[in-house]
């Protein structure tokens, strides 16, 4: 097998350039969570710099395991709500260690691997109604340009409000000019559009005070010691009904993020048949899976698929070696940390932004003249941004589908396994 078609790369319709350049704008994109994985872990306890390592190798493994496997241009890495949920909710609501916690995640990485050998995931795929389906797509679109406009400080939380717009700070100009140098540089159909944004946005920061570079900074760093952190299991307490709820909980959470992301991914990369199923769903879902196991292992919270793999999938990526390249890219970080860290938040705001606007044209395929398809539609879009999660905009989107076509007698357009998760949402939101 050569190494085009080990990931899935066509020399006829692909370009080397191209996959390449998608590649490093998805890891750009998403490289903030080496920083802010560590940032968010050490609350538990747990070593910063061990915290480092383990987030920048776990990404690395499913991330390249993914290349390979599916052959998909996306990326994966630490989910950016269980890694709250590890250490906000686990660690300091409920009590548990972070070796405790460390525990769950490998038992839930285990599970993973299981349900997804037995289609369990592919099944819940497959369930998803084709209207649902275009409206989790739009929604990610509107939650990335969301993350992108927080990000930047466009975007700011209001005690009365809950959000409002944010003050002209320094930051938030860089995330303007980010913005608008994107969106002319998308028009004008600049390839590598978005890797030329944050790179120059990055530059602009500097002179504005928001890129910091320290006195004596130098690019290159020797890697953190991964063993403060590397295989502290603690299954004291383990068989109780709270960390069932736990696992449970973990789960339903990672499954329909993923697969949300996945399904907006599939839909932009134009890989979707017409009969709405992906191709080679299994291996990637079976690659975050596989890479939540590592993560236990190596001290990270649970890996799932980042909506931030759009803005490579905009700038051409089609094939697993755009998602090879980023994985590379964080197997390189864990000695160039001091030059992936330096890229603001706000730098990267434009490509997340235009990726929303990318992605949001697919509110146009829903069949908006049944309000029984429209209403859960709009339902799953709203939520995903108003709660943070595309998995909670997801599961109030199936419910709502479920509850309105009870209530409208149109029983035939449900299945068996609608009704299933219909009833798993209701026990999630419960016992959560």
């Amino acid at each position: 097998m050569t190494f085009d078609r080990l990931l899935g790369f066509n020399p006829q319709t692909m370009s080397y350039k191209t996959e390449f350049l998608a590649g490093v704008t998805t890891f750009l994109t998403m490289c903030y969570i080496l920083a802010v994985n560590p940032a968010i872990l050490s609350t538990t306890g747990m070593d910063k710099g061990a915290v480092f390592t383990g987030t920048a190798i776990a990404s690395a493994i499913a991330t390249l395991l993914l290349a390979i496997m599916a052959k998909l241009p996306f990326a994966q890495a630490p989910s950016m709500g269980l890694n709250a949920f590890f250490a906000f909710t686990l660690c300091q609501a409920m009590g548990f260690t972070w070796q405790q916690s460390l525990a769950a995640m490998l038992v839930e990485g285990i599970i993973f691997i299981l349900i997804t050998f037995l289609n369990i995931r592919e099944m819940i795929l497959d369930s998803i109604p084709k209207n649902l389906r275009f409206a989790i797509s739009a929604g990610i679109g509107m939650f990335i340009a969301f993350i992108g406009l927080k990000n930047a400080g466009i975007i700011t939380y209001d005690p009365a409000t809950f959000v409002k717009l944010g003050e002209f700070t320094r930051t938030s100009v860089l995330g303007i000019i980010a913005i608008l140098l994107s969106g002319t540089l998308m028009v004008r159909k600049v390839k590598g559009a978005l890797f030329y944004s944050i790179i120059i946005t990055t530059i602009v920061g500097i002179p504005l005070g928001v890129t910091h570079l320290s006195q004596g900074w130098i690019p290159i760093d020797a890697p953190h010691s991964i063993a403060p952190v590397f295989c502290k299991f603690d299954f004291s307490g383990f068989f109780t009904l709270k960390m069932f709820m736990v696992i449970f909980s973990l789960l339903i959470v990672n499954i329909f993020d993923t697969i949300g992301t996945m399904v907006g991914l599939a839909q932009k990369t134009g890989i979707t048949k017409p009969d709405g199923t992906i191709p080679r769903i299994k291996e990637a879902m079976l690659s975050d899976a596989i890479g939540t196991t590592c993560g236990a292992f190596l001290g990270s919270s649970t890996i799932s698929t980042y909506v931030e793999s759009a803005s490579g999938v905009a700038e051409g990526g089609r094939s697993g070696l755009t998602s090879a390249v980023a994985g590379i890219l964080f197997l390189i970080s864990i000695f160039l940390s001091p030059v992936f860290l330096l890229i603001p938040g706000a730098a990267t705001s434009g490509a997340l932004v235009m990726v929303g606007v990318l992605m949001v044209d697919s509110i146009k395929k829903i069949d908006l003249s049944d309000i029984s398809e429209a209403f859960p539609a709009f339902i799953t879009m709203i939520t995903m941004v108003l709660c943070y999660s595309i998995a909670d905009g997801i599961c109030l989107g199936i419910l709502s589908y479920v509850i309105i076509k009870l209530c409208s007698a149109k029983v035939k357009d449900l299945n068996i396994m609608l009704y299933v998760l219909a009833v798993l949402f209701i026990l999630n939101f419960i016992f959560a």
